[in-house]
């Protein structure tokens, strides 16, 4: 459904452009860039780099279930601040591994 992933995109952008950043500085996370947010929440909710999974650019190429589970991963962080470093440090180590 056309709407439904539109719903689902206006509603990540709106996490990673502008829910997370403007939590960064009162929890002082070590992101602030709306990229790193979806890298940290892409990774958590796909298990793995998302890039390895996932075409650039991910915004038009995750499916409606990926997209649902990377928002929830955001919420989660927006929820639980104390979440953001540790899943962080886990997408960067994936990263180290991988590459």
């Amino acid at each position: 459904m056309p709407d439904r992933r539109a719903a689902l995109l206006r509603r990540w952008l709106d996490l990673t452009r502008q829910v997370l950043p403007g939590l960064a500085a009162a929890h002082r996370w070590p992101i602030r860039l709306d990229h790193c947010f979806m890298r940290v929440c892409l990774d958590a909710a796909l298990g793995q780099r998302w890039d390895r999974v996932v075409r650039r650019p991910a915004v038009r190429h995750l499916s409606e279930a990926q997209l649902a589970a990377a928002i929830a991963v955001a919420e989660r962080i927006a929820a639980e601040p104390a979440l953001l470093p540790r899943l962080n440090a886990a997408s960067l180590a994936m990263r180290r591994k991988a590459a």
